[in-house]
């Protein structure tokens, strides 16, 4: 016999099935965002899309700033952020560390805004002339590994040269006073050293391995809001779409929101790519030879396996 109990039940599968609205219990009342200096971040918080997009859920935007990416990912890990966009080493080092991360999607770069670069007049030529130099980086962070895999390249090891782990900040002063030899950095700093230090590039992205950038959220976050995810995703993923036609918008934001001069952010996104795309094998497996690369050198505390912690995102869905 056919029960209120099982009309019920069965009208609350059906809610289920249709994707019935999240409860306001079973939604945070903000999300917390955290970028970096650069991209196209100043611009799509210009255009408040993002906030649009989670209003009609009563979901607040909040936009957490950082360095760079070490530091974003830390505050992921411990719950003070919800998502956000680093380069390929920082999630390798977390992962390593135990942090409780996903890749929730990939920006697949074309090698332009990253490079090793030296002083205009140094005796540095190519990536072999490394070789006993002092080379600023920032440590677990993208320019890491492209130090570590130019040296490779190269046919030399990490301890031929003397590393120099840096924060961007001190890296410039370094660079510009002398006390480094060279240093492996990522735009907005790699532009403004070219115009305003004259830095030579000896080796960029592209000419060493393949880069990708990521999106990455707390796996506690994707484990309960997994459609919130997938929304954040689709709408970096427009956004991403409109800057790669609109440059000068991109860069103008940028401009006014950091106080880079707006020639070195011109350059800087000129060369850049925003498309957001789903994590693919490819982007897998290039991770992973970035993740190999580390535990073979010691430089993190055992290998990782990158697909592990892959949150599969399948647009429209």
């Amino acid at each position: 016999m056919i029960t209120r109990r099982h009309i019920i039940a069965g009208a609350l599968l059906l809610a289920s099935a249709a994707g019935s609205p999240v409860r306001a219990e079973d939604k945070p009342a903000e999300i917390r965002i955290g970028t970096q200096k650069g991209g196209f971040f100043p611009a799509v918080r210009q255009r408040y899309t993002i906030e649009n997009a989670f209003k009609p859920l009563g979901i607040e935007i909040k936009w957490i700033d950082f360095q760079f990416g070490p530091p974003l990912l830390e505050a992921i890990n411990v719950g003070s952020v919800d998502f956000g966009f680093v380069g390929d080493s920082p999630p390798i080092f977390a992962q390593a560390g135990g942090a409780r991360i996903r890749y929730v999607a990939a920006v697949k770069s074309e090698g332009n805004t990253q490079a090793i670069i030296v002083p205009r007049d140094s005796a540095i030529r190519t990536l072999a002339d490394l070789k006993g130099k002092r080379v600023a980086f920032g440590k677990g962070s993208s320019a890491h590994n492209l130090l570590v895999a130019a040296l490779e390249k190269a046919g030399l090891s990490w301890s031929d040269i003397t590393p120099a782990p840096l924060a961007p900040a001190d890296a410039t002063a370094a660079f510009i006073k002398g006390s480094v030899d060279a240093w492996s950095i990522w735009d907005p700093y790699l532009a403004l050293a070219e115009l305003k230090e004259r830095a030579r590039v000896i080796a960029f992205d592209k000419d060493v391995h393949k880069p990708n950038a990521f999106y990455i959220a707390g796996s506690d976050f994707v484990d309960r809001y997994p459609s919130l995810v997938a929304k954040l995703n689709a709408a970096f993923a427009s956004e991403g779409g409109w800057a790669n036609g609109h440059h000068e918008e991109v860069a103008k934001a940028q401009a006014e929101a950091t106080g880079v001069d707006i020639e070195a952010v011109r350059r800087f996104v000129d060369r850049s790519n925003f498309s957001v795309v789903p994590i693919d094998g490819e982007v897998v497996r290039s991770q992973q030879a970035v993740a190999d690369r580390f535990a073979k050198l010691g430089l993190i505390p055992k290998p990782v396996s990158v697909s592990d912690i892959v949150w599969r995102w399948t647009p429209g869905s």
